[in-house]
Parts: structure tokens; C-alpha cells; sequence
């Protein structure tokens, strides 16, 4: 028997609650709701769990340290301590991580290439897990040579995120990278797109969901590739392997997402070498 549990079916009305009711008394939060779910799955005894984030892979370890896991989109399992190591995880989790953090500077890169004029970018990301705190280092990392200064920008509210955005924006020839994907930086991905197109920041995102959704470009791997090849884990799990030793898979297709109506807007002219590499062209 084989169960799931997605980032997005944790954006109910009780986790909204819980989002809202951060500051007071209520108990309701991101993490509980998770390790809800996960005990409830657990309960069902199956013989296997598809996971789609680190915060539900480390909810499901809470609950049970034999239940097989296989996880994708998965940021720095071994950071997490999800797994042992990526070779040999050695635990009851494997699976198909999302990205190397040096692809955070890759980011900053394309953002370069389609709009030279950026000096100054502000990287959107959630310190509190090593997605955001090693994507911004990565970032740090290419900054100086490519002549940008940057403006870390905290998740841990809306008010939060568009305050920094609106006083960054203040001064000219700005950019915008949104670090992750992270199930925290998901959940704010409509309000950070808008206040790109309010404040005409071309932006950077690591999913091509915010492109779909009116964002300028993405560069992340395709994670519906990440599914296709989960399905012979499992399919090697329910055979009788064992997770500990089924190496973790770093990706093997990206897909770069363009939004010309996007960059229309902000008044960008994406080069024909970036055009001719795109996978997706919105139109």
C-alpha cells in the first residue's frame, strides 16, 4: 500500500488559522499539522510513503523509523538528517533530492543575463531551514564578481515580506530571487509574484509554478520527472529493498520557464541566448 502527503494539501483553512494565530495563543501551527498527517498515515501501516518535502519526511521519522520513504523535491536530505548520507542514506528514508545549493548562484547568473542593469537583489528565503540559509550563502558566493549587492529578506509573515519588498524597491535597478522551494516560501509565492510586478522587479523563482502564475523566469529541476523516477523506488521497496541502501538521486532534467508577457511588462527584452535555451515560453 502506498501513501502520499503533499506541501499543498497543508494549505486548509486550519493551517491558514495556525498561520494567522503565530503571534498569540493558538497551538495550531505549519509542524503540528504536518505531524498529524503523518501519524494518521503512519496508523494505516503502509508499505511504503511518497513524501514531497523535508518538513513531511522528518514528520513521518518522528512517527516511525521503519516505514519506507521515498521523497522527492527534497532539499539537503543530509543536512536535515533525513539521511545518513546520499550514497548510503542508512535510514528509513531515500529518495530524489531537488537541487545542489550552488544552483542558488546560478539564479543570481540568469538574473544578470536578463537584466544587466540589476545592482542591488533581494533574496527571499527562509533562514530557518538550510534551503534558505545555504541558498543565500551560494548567492553571497557570486555576488561580488557580478558587481550586486544583496538584501536578505525574511518568510516569517506577509506583513514581513511586504514591508522589505516595498522599502527595497525605494531606491532603483533592483531584482528579486525567491530561494527554495521550500514548503514556507510556498505558501507566500501570490503575494511575492505581485509585489515583482507592483514594484517592477524582474525576479528569479525556483519553480515554474510562480512563472504559470504571472512570475518572470525559473530555473529548477523538473519535478515531474523527480515522480516519474520515485515510482521505481517504490516499485524497488515493495520488491523488498530497503531504503538505507538506495542511494539518493541528485536530478537529471531542469527546465528553464520564461513569462514574455511578464517581462513585457516590466520592460525587458529577453536575449535570443536565453530565449533559444528555454523550455517553456508563456506567451
Amino acid at each position: 500500500m502506498l501513501r502520499t502527503i503533499r506541501s499543498h494539501r497543508l494549505s486548509s483553512p486550519l493551517l491558514r488559522k495556525g498561520s494567522r494565530n503565530a503571534a498569540g495563543s493558538s497551538a495550531v501551527t505549519y509542524g503540528s499539522i504536518i505531524a498529524g498527517y503523518a501519524a494518521e498515515l503512519v496508523a494505516l501501516s503502509p508499505d511504503v510513503v511518497l513524501a514531497s518535502s523535508g518538513s513531511i519526511v522528518g514528520a513521518f521519522q518522528q512517527a516511525s523509523r521503519t516505514v519506507p520513504i521515498v521523497f522527492v523535491t527534497t532539499i539537503d536530505p543530509v543536512g536535515g538528517g533525513w539521511v545518513e548520507s546520499l550514497s548510503r542514506p542508512g535510514t528509513n528514508a531515500t529518495g530524489f533530492a531537488s537541487f545542489e545549493f550552488s544552483m542558488s548562484g546560478k539564479w543570481l547568473e540568469l538574473l544578470k543575463e536578463i537584466a544587466p542593469g540589476v545592482k542591488r537583489v533581494a533574496v527571499v528565503r527562509d533562514p530557518s531551514v538550510p534551503a534558505g540559509s545555504g541558498g543565500l550563502a551560494a548567492i553571497q558566493t557570486v555576488a561580488p564578481s557580478l558587481g550586486v549587492e544583496l538584501t536578505p529578506v525574511g518568510v516569517r509573515g506577509a506583513g514581513e515580506i511586504e514591508r522589505a519588498i516595498a522599502a527595497f524597491a525605494r531606491s532603483s535597478n533592483g531584482g528579486l530571487i525567491l530561494v527554495g522551494p521550500t514548503s514556507s516560501v510556498r505558501r507566500h509565492f501570490d503575494l511575492v509574484v505581485a509585489l515583482a510586478a507592483r514594484h517592477r522587479l524582474p525576479a528569479v523563482y525556483p519553480n515554474r509554478l510562480f512563472v504559470t502564475g504571472g512570475g518572470l523566469i525559473s530555473y529548477a529541476p523538473d519535478s515531474i520527472d523527480q515522480y516519474r523516477r520515485a515510482a521505481g523506488y517504490v516499485d524497488r521497496i515493495l520488491k523488498g529493498e530497503k531504503p538505507a541502501d538506495l542511494p539518493v538521486q541528485a536530478p537529471t532534467k531542469y527546465e528553464l520557464v520564461i513569462n514574455l508577457k511578464t517581462a513585457k511588462a516590466l520592460g525587458l527584452e529577453i536575449p535570443p541566448t536565453v530565449l533559444a535555451r528555454a523550455d517553456e515560453v508563456i506567451e
